[in-house]
Protein backbone atom coordinates (compact mmCIF):
# COMPACT_ATOMS: atom_id res chain seq x y z
CA UNK A 1 0.00 0.00 0.00
CA UNK A 2 1.17 3.18 -1.00
CA UNK A 3 2.84 5.60 1.86
CA UNK A 4 0.09 8.32 3.07
CA UNK A 5 0.77 11.98 1.88
CA UNK A 6 0.53 15.00 3.54
CA UNK A 7 0.41 18.02 1.27
CA UNK A 8 -0.23 21.88 3.35
CA UNK A 9 -2.39 24.19 1.98
CA UNK A 10 -3.81 27.41 2.03
CA UNK A 11 -7.69 28.60 1.62
CA UNK A 12 -8.31 30.78 -1.25
CA UNK A 13 -11.16 33.66 -1.33
CA UNK A 14 -11.24 34.35 -4.71
CA UNK A 15 -12.34 32.37 -7.63
CA UNK A 16 -12.72 33.33 -10.92
CA UNK A 17 -9.13 33.35 -13.99
CA UNK A 18 -7.72 36.37 -12.54
CA UNK A 19 -7.38 35.35 -9.35
CA UNK A 20 -6.27 31.22 -9.93
CA UNK A 21 -3.49 33.23 -12.95
CA UNK A 22 -2.30 35.53 -9.93
CA UNK A 23 -1.70 32.07 -7.45
CA UNK A 24 0.25 30.38 -10.38
CA UNK A 25 2.64 33.09 -10.99
CA UNK A 26 3.68 32.99 -7.19
CA UNK A 27 4.53 29.28 -7.85
CA UNK A 28 1.00 28.04 -6.72
CA UNK A 29 -2.09 26.00 -7.29
CA UNK A 30 -5.55 26.07 -7.07
CA UNK A 31 -7.49 23.51 -6.06
CA UNK A 32 -10.94 22.61 -4.45
CA UNK A 33 -11.71 19.96 -1.73
CA UNK A 34 -14.93 18.58 -2.27
CA UNK A 35 -17.36 15.76 -1.22
CA UNK A 36 -18.50 14.22 2.24
CA UNK A 37 -21.92 16.35 2.74
CA UNK A 38 -19.90 19.03 2.81
CA UNK A 39 -19.15 22.71 1.15
CA UNK A 40 -16.60 22.38 -1.69
CA UNK A 41 -13.17 24.10 0.06
CA UNK A 42 -11.35 26.39 -1.99
CA UNK A 43 -7.43 26.31 -1.84
CA UNK A 44 -4.19 26.11 -2.96
CA UNK A 45 -0.77 24.09 -3.06
CA UNK A 46 2.74 25.08 -3.76
CA UNK A 47 3.56 23.79 -7.23
CA UNK A 48 6.74 22.58 -6.51
CA UNK A 49 5.22 19.97 -3.71
CA UNK A 50 2.63 19.23 -5.93
CA UNK A 51 4.72 18.28 -8.93
CA UNK A 52 7.10 15.96 -6.13
CA UNK A 53 4.24 13.89 -5.24
CA UNK A 54 2.81 13.44 -8.62
CA UNK A 55 6.18 12.02 -9.15
CA UNK A 56 5.85 9.49 -7.22
CA UNK A 57 3.99 7.27 -9.42
CA UNK A 58 1.11 6.56 -6.99
CA UNK A 59 -0.33 9.96 -6.19
CA UNK A 60 -3.77 8.99 -8.16
CA UNK A 61 -4.04 6.26 -6.12
CA UNK A 62 -3.14 7.12 -2.41
CA UNK A 63 -4.70 8.94 0.32
CA UNK A 64 -3.74 12.49 0.92
CA UNK A 65 -3.65 14.59 3.35
CA UNK A 66 -4.72 17.78 3.07
CA UNK A 67 -3.07 20.37 5.96
CA UNK A 68 -4.90 23.38 6.16
CA UNK A 69 -4.10 25.69 9.16
CA UNK A 70 -3.56 22.58 11.41
CA UNK A 71 -6.62 20.65 10.51
CA UNK A 72 -5.88 17.65 8.40
CA UNK A 73 -8.77 16.49 6.10
CA UNK A 74 -8.62 12.99 4.82
CA UNK A 75 -8.26 13.24 0.25
CA UNK A 76 -8.30 10.63 -2.46
CA UNK A 77 -6.84 13.22 -5.61
CA UNK A 78 -9.47 13.01 -8.53
CA UNK A 79 -7.86 14.91 -11.02
CA UNK A 80 -5.05 17.33 -11.96
CA UNK A 81 -4.86 19.47 -15.02
CA UNK A 82 -1.55 20.46 -16.78
CA UNK A 83 -1.44 23.42 -18.93
CA UNK A 84 -1.13 22.49 -22.69
CA UNK A 85 2.11 23.92 -23.49
CA UNK A 86 4.13 24.11 -20.53
CA UNK A 87 2.74 20.65 -18.84
CA UNK A 88 2.76 22.62 -15.61
CA UNK A 89 -0.34 21.66 -12.90
CA UNK A 90 -3.04 24.40 -13.04
CA UNK A 91 -5.80 22.88 -11.31
CA UNK A 92 -6.62 19.82 -8.64
CA UNK A 93 -9.61 18.04 -7.44
CA UNK A 94 -9.91 16.27 -4.18
CA UNK A 95 -12.63 14.30 -2.70
CA UNK A 96 -12.90 13.88 1.17
CA UNK A 97 -13.25 10.23 2.20
CA UNK A 98 -13.40 9.05 5.67
CA UNK A 99 -10.95 6.15 7.07
CA UNK A 100 -13.40 3.69 6.24
CA UNK A 101 -15.08 4.76 3.12
CA UNK A 102 -14.91 2.96 -0.43
CA UNK A 103 -13.28 4.59 -3.37
CA UNK A 104 -13.01 3.84 -6.58
CA UNK A 105 -9.42 3.80 -7.90
CA UNK A 106 -7.37 2.64 -11.52
CA UNK A 107 -4.67 0.64 -9.92
CA UNK A 108 -1.61 -0.49 -12.62
CA UNK A 109 -0.72 -4.02 -13.30
CA UNK A 110 2.59 -5.29 -13.23
CA UNK A 111 3.47 -8.67 -14.85
CA UNK A 112 5.94 -11.18 -12.94
CA UNK A 113 7.52 -14.52 -13.47
CA UNK A 114 7.72 -13.70 -17.61
CA UNK A 115 11.03 -16.18 -17.49
CA UNK A 116 8.28 -19.18 -16.44
CA UNK A 117 6.10 -18.36 -19.22
CA UNK A 118 6.31 -20.88 -22.13
CA UNK A 119 5.17 -19.04 -24.46
CA UNK A 120 7.13 -16.21 -23.48
CA UNK A 121 10.30 -18.15 -23.52
CA UNK A 122 9.57 -19.55 -27.56
CA UNK A 123 9.41 -15.78 -28.20
CA UNK A 124 5.80 -14.81 -28.04
CA UNK A 125 4.68 -11.06 -27.04
CA UNK A 126 3.13 -10.38 -23.95
CA UNK A 127 -0.34 -7.92 -25.75
CA UNK A 128 -1.17 -6.08 -22.80
CA UNK A 129 -5.45 -5.41 -23.07
CA UNK A 130 -5.50 -3.07 -20.01
CA UNK A 131 -2.41 -1.78 -18.08
CA UNK A 132 -4.30 -0.97 -15.07
CA UNK A 133 -7.34 -2.21 -13.37
CA UNK A 134 -10.71 -0.14 -11.93
CA UNK A 135 -11.16 -1.53 -8.22
CA UNK A 136 -13.07 -0.52 -5.85
CA UNK A 137 -11.10 -0.71 -2.78
CA UNK A 138 -11.12 0.23 1.45
CA UNK A 139 -9.59 3.88 1.84
CA UNK A 140 -6.80 2.96 3.95
CA UNK A 141 -5.82 -0.40 1.69
CA UNK A 142 -5.34 1.31 -1.64
CA UNK A 143 -2.50 -1.21 -3.56
CA UNK A 144 -0.18 0.21 -5.39
CA UNK A 145 0.28 -2.15 -8.64
CA UNK A 146 -1.57 -5.62 -8.84
CA UNK A 147 1.03 -8.17 -9.39
CA UNK A 148 0.03 -10.76 -12.06
CA UNK A 149 1.92 -13.76 -12.17
CA UNK A 150 2.45 -15.46 -16.38
CA UNK A 151 3.88 -18.59 -15.06
CA UNK A 152 2.52 -21.58 -17.30
CA UNK A 153 1.25 -19.49 -20.01
CA UNK A 154 1.55 -20.34 -23.73
CA UNK A 155 1.12 -18.69 -26.97
CA UNK A 156 -2.79 -18.19 -27.30
CA UNK A 157 -3.51 -18.10 -23.96
CA UNK A 158 -5.57 -15.11 -22.13
CA UNK A 159 -5.28 -13.71 -19.27
CA UNK A 160 -8.81 -12.63 -17.43
CA UNK A 161 -9.50 -10.79 -14.42
CA UNK A 162 -10.87 -13.94 -13.19
CA UNK A 163 -7.62 -15.66 -12.58
CA UNK A 164 -6.05 -12.51 -10.89
CA UNK A 165 -6.09 -12.73 -6.67
CA UNK A 166 -6.67 -9.11 -5.80
CA UNK A 167 -5.65 -7.83 -2.41
CA UNK A 168 -7.79 -8.26 0.99
CA UNK A 169 -10.34 -4.82 0.97
CA UNK A 170 -10.31 -4.60 -3.40
CA UNK A 171 -12.61 -5.86 -5.92
CA UNK A 172 -13.56 -4.82 -9.49
CA UNK A 173 -15.20 -2.39 -10.77
CA UNK A 174 -16.21 -4.48 -13.43
CA UNK A 175 -18.49 -7.52 -12.55
CA UNK A 176 -20.30 -7.66 -14.93
CA UNK A 177 -17.96 -9.52 -17.35
CA UNK A 178 -14.95 -11.73 -16.92
CA UNK A 179 -12.64 -9.16 -18.91
CA UNK A 180 -9.18 -9.66 -20.43
CA UNK A 181 -6.10 -7.83 -19.24
CA UNK A 182 -3.28 -9.74 -21.23
CA UNK A 183 -2.66 -12.17 -24.07
CA UNK A 184 0.25 -13.95 -25.32
CA UNK A 185 0.66 -14.03 -28.87
CA UNK A 186 2.83 -15.68 -31.62
CA UNK A 187 5.12 -12.89 -33.13
CA UNK A 188 5.40 -12.44 -36.78
CA UNK A 189 8.14 -15.00 -37.31
CA UNK A 190 6.38 -17.64 -36.01
CA UNK A 191 2.88 -16.34 -37.67
CA UNK A 192 4.81 -16.34 -40.97
CA UNK A 193 6.69 -20.00 -39.97
CA UNK A 194 2.76 -21.32 -39.34
CA UNK A 195 1.26 -20.20 -42.40
CA UNK A 196 4.12 -21.49 -44.58
CA UNK A 197 3.68 -24.95 -42.88
CA UNK A 198 0.19 -24.24 -43.65
CA UNK A 199 0.55 -23.71 -47.18
CA UNK A 200 2.81 -26.98 -47.46
CA UNK A 201 0.63 -29.07 -45.72
CA UNK A 202 -2.66 -27.90 -48.68
CA UNK A 203 -0.09 -28.55 -51.53
CA UNK A 204 0.76 -31.85 -50.33
CA UNK A 205 -3.01 -32.70 -50.14
CA UNK A 206 -3.35 -31.46 -53.49
CA UNK A 207 -0.48 -33.48 -55.09
CA UNK A 208 -2.11 -36.67 -53.44
CA UNK A 209 -5.40 -35.84 -54.75
CA UNK A 210 -3.99 -35.28 -58.46
CA UNK A 211 -1.86 -38.70 -58.25
CA UNK A 212 -5.28 -40.13 -56.87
Amino acid sequence: MSDQLVLSAETRDRGGKGASRELRRSGRVPAVVYGGKEEPLMIHVEEKLLMKQLMTGHFMNSVVMIDVGGKQIRTLPKDVAFHPVKDRPIHADFLRISKDSKVQVAVPVVFINEEASPGLKRGGVLNIVRHELELICDADKMPDDIQIDVTGYDVGDSIHISAVTLPKGSESAITDRDFTIATIVAPSAMKSSGAGAAEDEDEAAAEGGEEA
